[in-house]
């Protein structure tokens, strides 16, 4: 295996894949970086068993030529080591293997020797079927998942509420996370040609949101153990969580007492206010009561400091007009950053019941949070 590379792009490179990869895998053969040499391009590969990335580097690109094939062939590098060297070369890399696995790098006058694993002792790729997919543009995706995976669970206890729950229909696709105390769904109408019911770890959605920052359009293929996210240059292989995804469907009220409407960022702000009093609280309580029948008062008490209130003036309100119940303000502020819209209605149900959050003009996004106890 040989081949020249420009630096600039090779590290990049060697800075995505190794975002799959783990000190603390037990198989010491992932912590290197498989690298594959073809008449068409380098290929880079880092994975932890749980997820895999797979970097493309072509011959051209935007018309420059990055990469000169001398030899092809595979080899595995340390990732640490690899990645140290390269950041630290100043200009084009000159990489090359012998049969011994000992890999020359090399940069003006600089060379460095480094002694490489077996490429055929990495594991393989899972196999996916690739006339089984679905095409989505990258920053719809992206959000889509921003907008949900917040509400996962943290908690190793319950496994499949780490993740994301998709669901594939003919017409639509449903993204959900809940920790049990908040929710969050979205729903996206498109054609899809698949139908599942899959368990995505967060931790790989959010790798997926840093990789295709700057993709156009993603391809997404599902196989038994794993989904797959795949860019021009780039794909994501995560491995799914086994188990039955809780029925949330019963979870969403259908009615509601009292409905207001709120302009978005004035509201956030305020929760922000308030949070800095809600500390004390094991769950960050922030009060909202309704006053004077069009204001909402939002409110939070720390015994030893002091306390802040402020009202805000509701756009609309609908329903009853007496309203006091306590909810964390930290799932309220996650809430409210990721709506776009300028206004959110509120639905609530009682004191004692979890409120729905809709952006207004939006019937596709929701959340729910519980209420918590001030005693």
């Amino acid at each position: 295996m040989e081949f020249i590379i420009h630096n600039d792009c090779f590290n990049k490179a060697i800075s995505e894949v190794r975002k799959g990869i783990s000190s603390k895998t037990p198989l010491s053969i992932l912590m290197g970086i498989k690298i594959v040499v073809n008449k068409e391009s380098v290929i880079l590969i880092g994975s932890n068993s749980d997820i895999i990335i797979e970097k493309r580097i072509p011959l051209m690109i935007d018309g420059v030529n990055v990469v000169e094939i001398v030899e092809t062939g595979s080899i595995v590098i340390p990732a640490t080591y690899l990645s140290e060297i390269v950041k630290k070369l100043p200009s084009n890399i000159h990489i090359k293997t012998n049969e011994k696995q000992l890999i020359t790098i090399q940069s003006d006058e600089i060379i460095t020797h480094i002694s490489g694993l077996n490429a055929d002792d990495y594991p393989r790729l899972p196999d996916i079927q690739h006339n089984i997919f679905v095409n989505i543009g990258s920053n719809e995706l992206v959000e889509l998942f921003k907008q949900t995976m917040f509400a996962a669970s943290s908690n190793e206890m319950k496994p499949v509420l780490t993740g994301v729950h998709m669901t594939f229909s003919d017409d639509k696709l449903v993204v959900v996370a809940t920790n049990s105390h908040r929710l969050s769904k979205r729903e996206i109408c498109m054609k899809m040609g698949v139908k599942a019911s899959i368990i995505v770890p967060r931790s790989s959605l959010q790798e997926l949101a840093k990789l295709f920052a700057d993709s156009d359009e993603i391809k997404l293929f599902i196989s038994n153990n794993y989904i797959v996210f795949q860019s021009k240059d780039i794909t994501l292989y995560s491995r799914l969580i086994d188990g039955v995804y809780p029925n949330t469907t019963g979870l969403i009220p259908k009615e509601s007492k009292t409905r207001i409407r709120l302009n978005t960022n004035q509201f956030l702000k305020g929760i922000d206010r308030a949070c800095l009093f809600a500390s004390e609280w094991r769950n960050n309580n922030v009060n909202l009561t309704i006053v004077e029948g069009d204001k909402l008062k939002i409110s939070s008490l720390a015994s030893e400091i002091g306390k802040i209130e402020e009202t805000q003036l509701m756009r609309s309100i609908e329903g009853e007009k007496e309203l006091s119940i306590s909810l964390d303000g930290s799932f309220l502020m996650d809430a409210l950053k990721i709506i776009n819209e300028e206004e959110v209605m509120i639905h609530f149900g009682g004191s004692m019941s979890p409120i729905l959050i809709q952006p207004v003009g939006n019937p596709s996004f929701l959340q729910l949070i519980s209420p918590v106890r001030t005693y």
